[in-house]
């Protein structure tokens, strides 16, 4: 059994009028966990600052968005508790 990790969101992008992605990063933005949901069910389910991710789902983050993600995921944490609807 894997350990959870606390994922903080750092990205949300809206691909066409009913997909969604958002991405979860560690607080050192070396791991995600991406999500792709509809906009259907995001309407029935709240968008939380944060949530423990088994960390068996996680993967690595590219080079280029590392320090991106660290510095969102911070941000987050400061401003935030986990369970806050964002």
């Amino acid at each position: 059994m894997s350990e959870a990790v606390r994922c903080w969101l750092v990205e949300r992008d809206y691909y066409d009028e009913d997909l969604i992605t958002l991405v979860y990063a560690t607080l050192d933005g070396r791991r995600q966990l991406t999500q792709q949901k509809s906009a259907t069910l995001l309407r029935q389910q709240s968008i939380t600052a944060a949530k423990s991710v088994d960390s068996d789902r996680l993967e690595p983050v590219s080079d280029g968005d590392r320090d991106r993600y660290a510095s969102e995921a911070e941000r987050m944490a400061d401003r935030h508790d986990p369970d806050d609807e964002v």
